[in-house]
Formats: C-alpha cells, sequence, structure tokens
C-alpha cells in the first residue's frame, strides 16, 4: 500500500503537469472543456465530500476500542482530525466560490484522502499491537510544532484567498499578502509541512510515503497553477514569484 500510495499520487502530480488537471478550482471552472452531460457539484458540495469523509473518518479512531493506543498513535489520530475538520470549517465558513465541481474527480481526491488517513492510523495500530520498538530518536514533538506552523500558515492563506473577492465577486484575481509575494502556492506548501509534521509524529513508512505523493503531486500542481497565472494575467504577473518554495521552486 505505500508503494502504491507514493505512486499514484505522483502519477496525478505528472498529470497536472501535462494539462490532465483534476476537475476542480479554477482547472476546472475557467481552463478544462467540459463534456456535455458530465455529472458535477456545487463548488461547496464538493468540497465538503472531499474532506468530511476523512475527519470523520480520524475522528472515529478514537471511539474504535483499541485501535488508538498509546500517546503516538493518539497524536497521529488528533493530527489528522484536526487538519481535516479544520478545512470542513473553511469550507463552511471560509471559502468563496464561483464555479462547480466535476463528480469523477471529487470521488477521486475524497477517497484518497479517507483511504490514506484510515491505512496511517492503522499503520500506528499495527506498529503498537505488534510491539514494534519505538524510533531510537523520536521525532513526534518537532512533528507537532509542524503541523502546527503548517495548520496555521494554510488557514492564513486561505483566509488571503478569501478575502480577493468581494461579495458577489465571481472572477480570479494575482493573490497578495503573506508568501504571495514570493510564490503562488504558499497554501500547498503549507499543507505539505503539515504531512511532514505528521509522518514525524507517526515515523512509519507508509506515513512517510504519503508525504512523499503528496509532495510530488502539489509540486505538480502548483507549477501547473503558476503556468495557469501566467496565461491568464501575462505581463501583470510578477515572473520573479515562483511556484511553492520561495526562490527555489
Amino acid at each position: 500500500m505505500s508503494v502504491i500510495n507514493i505512486v499514484g499520487l505522483s502519477f496525478f502530480g505528472i498529470s497536472e503537469l501535462f494539462g490532465q488537471h483534476l476537475g476542480y478550482s479554477k482547472f476546472w471552472n475557467v481552463s478544462i472543456k467540459k463534456k456535455k452531460n458530465e455529472f458535477t457539484l456545487s463548488s461547496r458540495t464538493g468540497m465538503l465530500i472531499l474532506y468530511a469523509p476523512a475527519a470523520v473518518a480520524a475522528a472515529a479512531s478514537f471511539f474504535l476500542p483499541g485501535a488508538v493506543v498509546g500517546l503516538r498513535a493518539q497524536l497521529v489520530s488528533l493530527a489528522l482530525a484536526i487538519h481535516f475538520f479544520k478545512r470542513v470549517f473553511e469550507v463552511l465558513f471560509i471559502h468563496k466560490y464561483s464555479g462547480r465541481m466535476q463528480l469523477l474527480s471529487t470521488i477521486i481526491i475524497s477517497s484518497s484522502y479517507t483511504i490514506n488517513t484510515i491505512n496511517i492510523i492503522y499503520t500506528q495500530h499495527l506498529s503498537q499491537s505488534q510491539s514494534i520498538r519505538e524510533p531510537a530518536i523520536d521525532l513526534k514533538y518537532p512533528g507537532i510544532l509542524l503541523s502546527i506552523i503548517g495548520i496555521l500558515g494554510n488557514f492564513y492563506h486561505h483566509l488571503l484567498l478569501a478575502n480577493l473577492r468581494g461579495k458577489d465577486e465571481k472572477g480570479y484575481k494575482i493573490p497578495s499578502g503573506g508568501l504571495f509575494g514570493l510564490v503562488i502556492c504558499p497554501h500547498y506548501l503549507f499543507e505539505i509541512i503539515v504531512f511532514f509534521g505528521l509522518s514525524l509524529i507517526a515515523q512509519t513508512a507508509y506515513a512517510f510515503c504519503f508525504t512523499a505523493g503528496t509532495v510530488v503531486y502539489l509540486m505538480g500542481r502548483s507549477l501547473a497553477t503558476r503556468r495557469w497565472y501566467v496565461s491568464k494575467f501575462e505581463d501583470q504577473f510578477p515572473r520573479e514569484i515562483k511556484a511553492l518554495v520561495p526562490f527555489v521552486f
């Protein structure tokens, strides 16, 4: 499952580079030529389906007898629950929407989040139940710190994106504020930090593979996003702004 995970997420990341975008956000609402009779959802409903099942799965692990044993396992489940419930909160109260989402993309992304959430928690459970020794170097506390930084940074930049649009505005603008002056996708950067922190808390191969696959996917998505802004705004887009990592990438 670790191999399938990293290969699958990397495939979607590489697909983004070649213009095969999952059907959500600006790539669906503006760039992609829609097919007739293709089933879509409102963006709010679609985004809620993306994150709610994973949030429920993480929270449910605390109520399953023997599923979450020990501090490390509890922190893993808690970190996942906080991250996805934050995303649900943003969907309901922060984000502003301008279009629809493709049903197939919604199912793919929601399934990925939910299955990976369950597998990360289950891997932790196996590690505890089979009495596998604790790692020689304990990284869960640095992981907690990184997760907090990632969650706060991701939330802050989502707020900035939401505030770009006034009431009833539907168009896209070049983001500004925060790290948007350096990279076009700082919210992706902080999401990577969240999952890297989670990997340090868990210290399992599966969690690290999920994070590595997520990095490849978000690298592809961020490059595609930057390319979209350059084509959309032409001379208005500052060329020094990178895709994901300030001054580097």
